[in-house]
């Protein structure tokens, strides 16, 4: 090829996919015909001198998908391409994401519990109306807060109530008491040991991870006392449903899990549907610790979550 054409070829090529000049433009500025300027620019492709690559994030994403299922045994793992790794945009997105698959998966009959939070709030947030009928919704936990500090308990609870035409149940008490024979009195309660049992024979269970520090809306709920806090924060990798464990998905304070009103752990494992939504940075530990215990079976998150979590696991 001769120098010269060459020249044109690079310089049609770099006007039109590095600067945005239309045929005509480069035409114009080239001295050369708007007909000649697409032959030059076919065959820069032809050429090897332009390269064409498309990322596709959702196909991404899909691939994502398929080694987090295949790597922690998931019946299903749901993943969103996030712009920014910030906590509240993360949580967002997840919400919109587990939102659409619950309107996939939510039939006439279903019972779902759910846990409160953040995260779960913007999940109610983005639900749409489904038509469904006989749909009960069920609290894991007490959402009674001992701070000024909004949990987003029941208004999580009424989003769902409206979304699936439901009937809504809450837990009227705080998740965490201060004695176990106070847990255990309540427990007797006929309505409180109803709402219980509701919670166990929920076939769908949505919960996140909380991240055992001094800023998590659990520690912030006035639940704990210090040195509670000081042990969970040595020991704990996350909680769910206010449960504290540690990397291998183990209880590590039984005495405060006794004193722990509402779902138990290992009763999320034989749900149905038992969805983990959780995404950032602080929440792989929690999120990997949860997975290997095998107490969700569905997991929602974002696309750098994902890789952490799948890097992490290579390693081990």
């Amino acid at each position: 090829m001769e120098f010269v054409k060459l020249q044109k070829m690079i310089e049609a090529a770099k006007l039109y996919y590095l600067y945005d000049y239309s045929q005509q433009d480069i035409a114009n500025q080239l001295g050369i015909s708007r007909p000649t300027v697409s032959r030059l620019l076919q065959q820069a492709k032809e050429e090897g001198i332009v390269e064409i690559r498309i990322t596709d994030p959702t196909e991404n994403s899909k691939l994502l998908e398929q080694e987090l299922e295949h790597t922690f045994g998931l019946k299903r793992a749901l993943v969103t391409s996030v712009p920014v790794y910030e906590d509240d945009v993360i949580k967002q997105y997840l919400g919109q994401l587990t939102a659409a698959y619950l309107n996939e998966i939510v039939q006439d009959g279903d019972l779902i519990g759910t846990s409160w939070g953040t995260t779960l709030y913007q999940v109610a947030l983005h639900l749409e109306h489904k038509h469904v009928k006989d749909v009960r919704i069920v609290q894991l936990k007490g959402g009674v807060s001992h701070s000024e500090t909004k949990t987003f308990a029941s208004e999580t609870v009424h989003l769902f109530e409206q979304a699936y035409d439901a009937k809504s149940y809450q837990l009227p008490l705080p998740a965490i008491v201060d004695h176990v024979v106070v847990k255990e009195a309540i427990e007797k309660d006929r309505h409180i040991r109803k709402l219980l049992d509701m919670g166990r024979q929920a076939n769908i269970a949505l919960f996140t991870i909380g991240v055992p520090k001094t800023d998590s809306l659990l520690f912030q709920v006035g639940y704990l006392t210090e040195e509670e806090e000081q042990f969970i924060m040595n020991r704990a990798v996350g909680d769910i449903a206010s449960r504290f464990f540690d990397q291998d998905g183990n209880i590590c304070n039984e005495a405060l899990n006794a004193r722990t009103i509402g779902i138990e752990l290992l009763e999320l494992s034989s749900k149905e549907q038992s969805i983990l939504v959780a995404g950032g940075a602080k929440k792989v530990a929690g999120i990997r610790g949860a997975l290997k215990a095998k107490y969700a079976n569905v997991l929602v998150t974002d696309h750098h979550t994902a890789r952490m979590l799948l890097e992490k696991k290579n390693v081990e």
